[in-house]
């Protein structure tokens, strides 16, 4: 079985999200909107594929229980069985599952209590 098979997002908390998606638009070239910024590629048999860059509020409770100023989101290929292993393996699991048109979500904890965000995408929900 597959685990993480790419990078779904990086996801930080900022004071001025707006502010920050601008700085990164207008300095680094970001297409950014209301949500960050969608960098597309394809994967190695050519499946379209996208990773989430997103400034969040610093107080948003997105990423509680962990008290980190970030969450890594990581894309899986079947988080239902990858759940199901991480928690025999004496993993935190955090909260239920979520399905969306774009996807499932589970989330984790790592060692250090850090909020770990798990995506099984639907990619081409996006077309």
């Amino acid at each position: 079985m597959k685990r993480v098979t790419g990078l779904g997002g990086f996801f930080f908390k900022t004071e001025d999200p707006d502010k920050i998606k601008q700085w990164y638009k207008e300095r680094l070239g970001l297409d950014t909107d209301q949500y960050g910024c969608t960098f597309w590629w394809k994967d190695k048999e050519g499946n379209d594929c996208s990773t989430q860059w997103s400034p969040m509020k610093n107080d948003t409770t997105y990423f509680e229980p962990s008290k980190s100023s970030f969450m890594m989101n990581f894309r899986v290929e079947n988080l239902v069985e990858l759940l199901e292993v991480l928690k025999a393996e004496g993993v935190t699991i955090v909260g239920k599952i979520e399905e969306y048109s774009y996807g499932k979500f589970g989330w984790i904890l790592d060692p250090d209590g850090n909020k770990l965000e798990l995506w099984e995408p639907k990619d081409d929900a996006f077309k």
